[in-house]
């Protein structure tokens, strides 16, 4: 391992999420005396035509196969506090309530 080797920060370019090294390719711009940068010209450009739609934050994607499918029936998952009872996860049972 070449130990002269130096770490280079890296920042996130705000539209794709895609990690990007400042001052290897220069693709910026500033707003309200903030810079930010990009790793092409399309981010830059969609970027500047709608700066709030990426500086808003953005709520927490569900992962994996069933977060999808439970966000497309609109029904949401157990968060950490709920609650479940056996009666939650056993099936019903015909006359057995």
């Amino acid at each position: 391992m070449n130990l002269s080797a130096k770490k280079k920060k890296t920042v996130v370019d705000p539209v794709c999420g895609m990690a990007v090294v400042p001052g290897v390719k220069e693709i910026i711009t500033t707003i309200d005396g903030e810079t930010y940068y990009f790793c092409a010209e399309g981010c830059r450009q969609s970027f500047e035509e709608h700066p709030q739609k990426f500086l808003s934050p953005r709520p927490a994607k569900k992962k994996g196969l069933w977060g999808r499918y439970l966000g497309t029936t609109g029904k949401s998952q157990r968060g950490p506090g709920d609650e479940m009872s056996l009666s939650d996860a056993s099936p019903k049972v015909k006359g057995h309530n």
